[in-house]
């Protein structure tokens, strides 16, 4: 008999708000990558592991007609760090653009489309291996784009923060603050443990 395709609905912002805190990583387990020096070594790092949770930030538009010359910040993260990569340096650009093309590591994150323009627009990069976890979900049934915050309340039943203030901040600055940081890291930090989830339950239902 064919298999029978389940619908799922994701849960409202009613019933997030009631769930308990998603533990994000801190200032300690973020690195802010803004010189050569700090590409470099991230670099390294980074192409230690098999996937990374991704996203980008771009500084906001508010007029009509005006373009963004985003992303100027790219996040990917891992189990339990998370690099925060500036690209106002050359290097720091270059670097990026390696990675983000680098085969054979999955760059897993949510609403990717846009991304995927704008780092092939200001990188010359078209990333190599991304994966929407917003497509996954839709193959296990649930209707709409499920973001973020709906992701983490049905994997861990827990509520993902995101800052309203942080998110329409000034992301070209050169100076970013605490909040960005934070913002910024546990976007990618986020996605990369949905990943991980999403990643363990295909193998269970494999075996």
């Amino acid at each position: 008999m064919p298999a029978m395709h389940t619908t799922h609905a994701t849960p409202d912002k009613d019933a997030i708000a009631l769930l308990p805190a998603f533990e994000r990583l801190g200032l300690q387990q973020i690195q802010l990558v803004s010189t050569a020096l700090q590409a470099r070594q991230a670099r390294e790092q980074l192409l230690q592991h098999r996937a990374w949770g991704f996203d980008t930030e771009s500084k906001p538009t508010f007029k009509v007609g005006e373009v963004s010359d985003g992303p100027h910040i790219v996040q990917l993260a891992t189990a339990d760090r998370a690099w925060v990569i500036q690209l106002h340096d050359p290097e720091c650009r270059a670097v990026a653009a390696e990675l983000l093309g680098h085969a054979g590591i999955v760059k897993a994150g949510f609403g990717l489309g846009d991304d995927r323009k704008r780092i092939i627009h200001k990188l010359g990069v078209d990333p190599a291996d991304m994966l929407e976890l917003n497509t996954v979900f839709r193959e296990r049934g649930y209707r709409k784009d499920m973001g973020v915050k709906g992701a983490v309340a049905v994997l861990f039943n827990q509520r993902f923060i995101k800052s309203k203030k942080a998110a329409t901040s000034n992301w070209a600055n050169t100076q970013l603050t605490e909040a960005q940081l934070i913002y910024a890291a546990n976007d990618a930090y986020a996605a990369f443990k949905v990943w991980e989830a999403l990643s363990a339950t295909e193998l269970t239902r494999k075996n």
